[in-house]
């Protein structure tokens, strides 16, 4: 029996559900069915097969339906085991194995990567000047093999392909030519600024090509997150697996740690950025229910950091310390608070209307913009006390640019609130604005170092 007959005979079920509970119009059925037609549509059209599309679809539409949601209860047992099933063993063989064996291969080929330049007698966990060297390229080892991943998935044309690897091509010679003298600031910041740079490239090949999609974009959001979730939770699992290694290797006399960090880690590390990507390409449907759970659970808590901040340091009278480390600290702070809104936004409806939620997400972007606003004072007195330096300045233009784009989120948010404008204008402005970020990082990356002598 072919896909086709199989998901009409689900769509059916669907629609004979609806009509059995209550006396339920037929054009409302028919409203419902093309609603969730269209969603299955939207599904394939991100890489789902037809079986895996019928069920996300359904559980989508329980969210917006009361009757549909009730199918989604009822069902959800037979749904899960209809996945896990449909996810390996009844897959199609152009779908589901070809996916997995080429995420295998590629993340097999990334922990090759990470070892070439031992061939050349550089070596990962040995001194400065190899160090150097693998903090600048770590990420030109894995994320072109990313972006691979995702260009065959999407199937590419040979003109995308060629403009994917520009970015990753260009990205090799800054980093490789440009004469950084070792731990130096400026060879830092290219350090933690390229793998910016090149996560937001892998959003071209994520989106089949088509990067000014704003809809893609928002589903490239939505895909961080969960794979963050994933690569953490591999992360913690090879963290036990290594701890457990070197323990029973210890306990017969063997020492493993040079190997295990040597080898097992590096190597590790760069095969799981693929495998997480390949599992929540797998798993889109399991995985999707995280976002609201962590936003949810996260949003309260850093909202209450960011006033509790506030107060203590309007309290105390202790301004913001301007060092490195601190402002490394609060920027990341800034990001991941801004990443919250993100994937906030990424899991809600847009048809939904203003909530309690909502309202706490515009006194968390507030908070944030606080925050944001006594850094830009700690840094713009330091800047005027002792000039311009490489982390100053970085940190200066990365907080602009969270204050322009959280400030504006804090109007939309509050427009929206007040019914003055749809949740699609703050979707809209957020995606508007990610290119701005991987402009700021290839800034910082190619450019800082020679505005500022590789100091």
């Amino acid at each position: 029996m072919t896909n086709k007959p199989i998901l009409e005979e689900r769509i059916d079920q669907w629609r004979q559900f609806l009509r059995r509970r209550q006396a339920v119009h037929s054009a409302d059925v028919a409203e419902l069915e093309d609603n969730l037609r269209s969603q299955i549509d939207a599904l394939r059209g991100a890489g789902l097969d037809e079986d895996e599309a019928f069920l996300v679809a359904v559980k989508r539409l329980g969210d917006l339906d009361a009757l549909a949601r009730e199918f989604a209860k009822e069902y959800s047992e037979r749904l899960w085991k209809q996945l896990v099933g449909a996810s390996w063993g009844d897959a199609s063989p152009l779908t589901k194995p070809r996916d997995a064996a080429v995420a295998v291969g590629l993340a097999i080929a990334a922990a090759v990567a990470i070892k070439i330049p031992e061939l050349f007698g550089l070596r990962f966990m040995e001194p400065a000047a190899d160090q150097s060297f693998y903090m600048r390229n770590l990420s030109l080892f894995v994320l072109p093999f990313l972006a691979a991943f995702f260009a065959l998935k999407r199937n590419l044309s040979r003109s995308g392909w060629l403009w994917l690897a520009v970015p990753f091509f260009a990205a090799g010679l800054v980093v490789n030519l440009l004469p950084f003298k070792p731990e130096s600031h400026t060879e830092a910041l290219a350090g933690i600024h390229l793998p910016i740079a090149l996560w937001l490239m892998v959003c071209y090949a994520y989106a089949g090509g088509r990067w000014r999609d704003h809809e893609q974009r928002m589903n490239y959001v939505r895909f961080s997150g969960e794979w963050f979730i994933y690569y953490t939770l591999i992360a913690l699992g090879g963290g036990a697996l290594m701890g457990l290694t070197s323990f029973i290797f210890e306990a017969i006399g063997l020492n493993a740690e040079r190997a295990l960090a040597g080898w097992v880690m590096p190597c590790g590390a760069l095969g799981a950025v693929i495998i997480g990507a390949w599992l929540v390409e797998h798993k889109q449907s399991v995985i999707e229910n995280m976002a609201p759970v962590l936003t949810w659970l996260f949003t309260p808590l850093f909202t209450a950091l960011l006033l509790i901040f506030v107060v203590a340091m309007i309290w105390t009278g202790n301004p913001i310390s301007v060092e490195r480390e601190v402002l490394i600290g609060f920027d990341l702070l800034l990001v991941v608070v801004l990443g919250l809104l993100l994937y906030a936004i990424s899991a809600r409806d847009p048809q939904a209307t203003p909530g309690r939620f909502d309202v706490l997400q515009l006194l968390l972007v507030s908070s944030a913009l606080i925050v944001d606003a006594l850094a830009l004072w700690a840094i713009a007195a330091r800047i005027s006390e002792f000039g311009f330096s490489p982390n100053r300045t970085a940190a200066l233009g990365l907080n602009l640019l969270l204050l322009t784009n959280l400030a504006w989120s804090a109007v939309l948010y509050a427009r929206f609130i007040r019914r003055s404008a749809p949740f699609k204008r703050l979707e809209r402005w957020q995606t508007a604005f990610m290119p701005a970020f991987a402009v700021w990082a290839w800034f910082v990356t190619a450019l800082f170092p020679v505005i500022f002598g590789y100091r």
